[in-house]
This record gives C-alpha cells, structure tokens and sequence, in this order.
C-alpha cells in the first residue's frame, strides 16, 4: 500500500513538472523563437533588397559605359570633322590665292598677246592623242616655260557629223585630253589653263568633203603671253 502510495505521487510530480516545463517553454522560448523568425524574415527582405539593388547597379553601370562609348565615337566624329573643316579652309585659302593670281595675270587683258600656237587633230568620232599631237604640246609647254605672265587658251571643235549636244560633248572631251596631257604630263600650271568645247561651231572649212571634215575635227591650244608688253611699260624713258 505505501508502495502504491509512492508511484502515485510521483507521477503526480512529473504531471506538475511536465506542466511547468510547457508553461516555461510558452513563456520564454516561444516569443525568442517568434522575434528569431521575424529577424529571419527581415533578414531575407533586405537580402533581396540589396540583390535588386545590386542589379539595378550592374544596369547602371552598362548604361554609363555605353554612354562613355558614345560619347568617345562622338568626340572621334567631332575630331575627324574638325580635321576636314581645317582642310577645307586651307584649300579654300589656297585657291582663292590662286584665283587672285590668275585674276592678276588677266586683269588687262589687252596686254596678252598670241605667243605660241598648236593645232591638235582628231580622228572621226576620237579623242585620244597621237605620239605627234604629244610632239607638238611638248613644244607648247616648252615655250610656255619661258614665259613669267601667261595663260593658255583650249578650244575643242567637231565637224558637223551628229547632233550638236553630242558634238559638243566630244570638243570637250577632246579639249579635256589635251588639258590632262599638258597638267599631268609637262607639268604647266593647271590655273594657267583655260579650256571650253564649241561642238561643230566655227568651222575652218565649210566644204563638205571627207578632207574638209577632218580639218574641223581639233583643239586649238593657243599661249597668250604679256610679258613683252609688260617689259616695254617698264623701260625706262629718255
């Protein structure tokens, strides 16, 4: 009987601590887990936070380096065009300068005078030069060497075969053979020359015959020259 009494208290102990362990569990462990859970909770917010911000600098970061890029190539245009603008300046001044000394050269004309003459013939419907067309600018050039104030006069003609536009196009072309000739090959001052096409206009010959043609068929290249009028203004008088 006492034996049974014993077991029964005991239990009835456990009972009691058993609830005074659930009782100190609600009271104390439970609201330290709650606030473990919500810094747990806020944690991960501002994980993510700082993830979307982290991405949002990586974006940023892509837009200022394409920015830079763009603002490199533009800076690289700018450069190029202020380049060219300087090259557009220079040969405007150079040109205008060679303008001025041609308008120089020209301003009395009623002092140049015919100082050397060549006349260039054509095949029908040509405009290349032969070795003695080349033979006779040669001697051209020769003699617009020897001359300080001059110009040179290029006149290209047709004989009246085809229509005047094309007949036209063709004295230029002519005319233009002869100006490349003399520039490129004897080195004569390109602003020394002037050059036009008149087409089928004044003819040398009206016949009709095959020979009559073929004198219309040419460039008249002609060196006007003011130097000796030039020389008598300046001598001296008595």
């Amino acid at each position: 009987m006492r034996q049974m009494v014993l077991v029964t208290l005991l239990a009835a102990a456990a009972l009691v601590a058993g609830c005074a362990t659930k009782n100190y569990v609600r009271e104390n462990v439970q609201p330290v887990q709650t606030k473990l859970d919500q810094v747990a909770d806020q944690t991960n917010k501002q994980g993510q936070t700082l993830n979307d911000t982290r991405q949002d600098l990586d974006k940023t970061n892509t837009k200022v380096s394409a920015v830079d890029e763009t603002a490199t190539a533009a800076d690289r245009r700018a450069g190029d065009a202020l380049t060219k603008a300087n090259q557009a300046d220079q040969k405007a001044d150079q040109d205008a300068r060679d303008i001025s000394s041609v308008r120089n050269e020209v301003a009395n004309l009623d002092n140049y005078k015919v100082s050397g003459q060549a006349t260039v013939l054509f095949g029908f419907n040509q405009a290349k030069l032969t070795s003695d067309d080349k033979t006779q600018l040669d001697q051209l050039a020769s003699n617009a060497a020897n001359f300080k104030h001059y110009f040179i006069a290029v006149e290209g003609y047709t004989d009246k075969t085809g229509s005047s536009d094309y007949n036209l196009a063709l004295s230029k072309r002519r005319a233009d053979a002869v100006v490349q000739y003399l520039a490129g090959e004897k080195n004569v001052d390109f602003n020394r020359i002037h050059m036009i096409g008149f087409g089928a206009q004044k003819p040398v010959d009206e016949g009709k015959t095959r020979d009559d043609r073929a004198k219309n068929r040419r460039v008249e290249v002609k060196i006007y020259s003011a130097d000796a009028q030039l020389q008598s203004s300046a001598a001296p008088t008595r």
